[in-house]
C-alpha cells in the first residue's frame, strides 16, 4: 500500500502510481523505471520484450473465456517532465516525487507530479493484475522519451506489438475521446558567445520575470499565458533604449513542450544609472501586472544586485540576441477553420540557455496541417538565421488523422453513453500523442486515447482528479471486457 495515497479509489491504481513516484524517470533517463517495470512483470510471471531503443512491452494471456477476443495494447510513456519551483531543492535523477491528497486532487510538493503519463502506466498495470478484470490477450507498451521528442515512438520496432487495437491513456480530460492530434517539429539554434570586457565603473543586476503559470504548449498555448522568455526579451529591449546595459547571460525555460514560467538575465550598467534603473524595473513590474492581472496574478518583474560577471557579450551579439528574441513568434498562429475551438498551428519559444561559449535556443512548432507545421518552423528559423545563429530543424513527427469508422471508438462511445447517460466529446487535439507514430509503424492499428482530468501538466502545479480517475478506470474496464471477437 502507498504511504501518502491511501484511502482513495481505485486503490490498486493509486498504489501503482505511488510506486512509480518513488522511481526517478526523467526523459532520456528511463533506465530505473524500465528496470522497475521489468521487475514488476517478473514478479507476476508476465512475458516481456524490448526493442533496440528500450521500449518495453509486457504481455499477459487472455482471461478464461476471453481467448477468442481481439488482442489489445494499453499504451503509456514512462518518462515525465521534470519541473520544479525555483526555490525548491530537488534532484529529479535521484529523489522520489512526493504526492499528496488535496480534496479531490492528487498533487506533488514543489515539483511536477508525473501523472502525465504515470497514471496511464498505473492503469495498465492494474488491468493486468486486478483479479476482477476480464480481458483479451493484453500488452502493456511502455514507451521512452515521449516528453522531449517522442523518441520511443519514433524508433518503435515494427515487430514488438502483436495487437490490432491500441488504447492510449495519455489524454487529460475526462469524458473526451481523442481520435487525432497535431504533428510537431523542433527548431533549435546556437549563437556563438562573443565575449567583451565588463566596462569599468559598472554594477551588476540579475533581472527576471517570475511567477508565470507556464503550462503545456500543446494544451494551454491558446490560453494567453505569459511566456517568461518573451517578457524578459521585452524588458531587455526597453532597458537598452534607456540605459547603457551590457548583457552577460539570458536563461529561460527547461522543456520544448512547456511554456516558460520564468526568465532571468544578468546585466551590467554604469553605477551612475543604478537609481533610475531600479525605478524603471518597478514601473515595468506594475505595467505587466496591469496587463496580466487576470490571467497571471503572480507575474512579476524582479531585480537583485549581484557580483560583476567575468565577461559580457559584445554589443553586436547582445543586440542580435535581444532583438531576435523580442520579435520571435510565440503562441497561436492559426485556429482551425474546420473544427471550432481547435488550434491548428502554433509555436512555443521554449528554452534559452547561456553556456560558456554559446547561447542555445530551442523552439517547438505544432500543426495538424503538415505544410503549416513547416511554414511556421521556417519563419522561426528565419528570425534566428537573420540574427546570425546556426539553425537546425528536427525530423518532427506526423499528425494522427481521425478515423470516425474506428471499431474501438464506436464501442467506447456506446459503453460511455450506457454508463453515464450522455455522449462523450469526440475530438482531435493540438497536443502531440504517440498514436500517429505508432500508426505509421503498425498500419491498420485501431487506436483511441482517453484519460482522467489532469490540470497544469508540465508545471509544479500539475494535479490529477481522484473522482475522474475512478470514472476512467470503470470505463476502461468495461471497454476491455467488451472487446469484440477476433474474426
Amino acid at each position: 500500500m502507498g504511504k501518502n495515497l491511501n484511502g482513495i479509489e481505485p486503490q490498486i491504481i493509486w498504489d501503482n502510481f505511488e510506486s512509480l513516484c518513488q522511481v526517478p524517470r526523467p526523459s532520456k533517463k528511463e533506465e530505473k523505471v524500465i528496470g522497475f517495470m521489468k521487475k514488476w512483470a517478473a514478479e507476476h510471471n508476465f512475458e516481456t520484450a524490448q526493442d533496440k531503443t528500450g521500449n518495453l512491452v509486457i504481455r499477459k494471456p487472455a482471461s478464461p473465456g476471453m481467448e477468442n477476443r481481439k488482442p489489445i495494447c494499453i499504451q503509456g510513456h514512462v518518462d515525465m517532465v521534470c519541473e520544479k519551483n525555483r526555490d525548491v531543492e530537488f534532484d529529479f535523477d535521484n529523489d522520489p516525487i512526493q504526492p499528496y491528497i488535496d480534496g479531490d486532487w492528487v498533487k506533488a510538493r514543489g515539483t511536477t507530479l508525473g501523472a502525465d503519463n504515470g497514471i496511464g502506466v498505473a492503469m495498465g498495470m492494474a488491468l493486468m493484475t486486478d483479479p476482477t478484470v476480464k480481458h483479451p490477450p493484453i500488452e502493456l507498451l511502455c514507451t521512452l522519451d515521449e516528453e522531449t521528442g517522442l523518441t520511443g515512438a519514433i524508433t518503435l520496432a515494427t515487430d514488438l506489438l502483436k495487437c490490432k487495437i491500441l488504447i492510449n491513456l495519455d489524454s487529460e480530460e475526462d469524458g473526451h475521446f481523442t481520435i487525432g492530434c497535431a504533428g510537431g517539429i523542433n527548431t533549435s539554434a546556437v549563437f556563438k558567445y562573443e565575449k567583451d570586457e565588463v566596462p569599468s565603473g559598472s554594477v551588476a543586476y540579475e533581472i527576471g520575470i517570475k511567477g508565470g503559470r507556464g503550462g503545456h504548449s500543446g494544451i494551454e498555448i491558446h490560453d494567453g499565458r505569459a511566456n517568461g522568455a518573451k517578457f524578459l526579451a521585452r524588458l531587455l529591449f526597453n532597458l537598452t533604449k534607456r540605459f547603457d546595459i551590457r548583457l552577460a547571460n539570458f536563461d529561460s525555460g527547461n522543456k520544448h513542450n512547456a511554456i516558460p514560467r520564468e526568465g532571468f538575465a544578468l546585466v551590467t550598467l554604469p553605477a551612475s544609472q543604478e537609481k533610475e534603473f531600479t525605478a524603471y524595473l518597478e514601473s515595468f513590474d506594475k505595467m505587466i501586472k496591469n496587463e496580466y492581472h487576470t490571467k497571471e496574478p503572480d507575474l512579476a518583474a524582479v531585480c537583485t544586485k549581484k557580483d560583476l560577471p567575468a565577461k559580457v557579450m559584445t554589443k553586436d551579439l547582445q543586440r542580435r540576441i535581444i532583438y531576435s528574441f523580442h520579435i520571435m513568434p510565440h503562441g497561436v498562429v492559426r485556429m482551425s477553420p474546420d473544427i471550432k475551438g481547435l488550434v491548428q498551428t502554433s509555436t512555443n519559444f521554449a528554452v534559452i540557455q547561456t553556456l560558456d561559449n554559446e547561447i542555445t535556443v530551442l523552439t517547438s512548432q505544432r500543426s495538424s496541417v503538415e505544410s503549416e507545421k513547416y511554414a511556421i518552423a521556417e519563419r522561426v528559423a528565419a528570425v534566428l538565421e537573420f540574427a546570425g545563429a546556426e539553425v537546425k530543424m528536427g525530423d518532427g513527427y506526423p499528425a494522427w488523422e481521425p478515423n470516425m469508422n474506428s471499431v474501438i471508438l464506436n464501442e467506447a462511445v456506446g459503453i460511455y453513453e450506457k454508463m453515464y447517460g450522455k455522449k462523450p466529446v469526440i475530438e482531435a487535439i493540438h497536443a502531440g500523442l504517440e498514436c500517429g507514430l505508432i500508426g505509421e509503424k503498425y498500419p491498420g492499428m485501431d487506436m483511441l486515447s482517453f484519460g482522467p482530468n489532469l490540470e497544469e501538466v508540465h508545471t509544479p502545479n500539475e494535479r490529477i482528479q481522484i473522482s475522474s480517475t475512478l470514472r476512467t478506470w470503470n470505463l476502461l474496464k468495461e471497454i476491455v471486457n467488451n472487446i469484440p471477437e477476433n474474426k
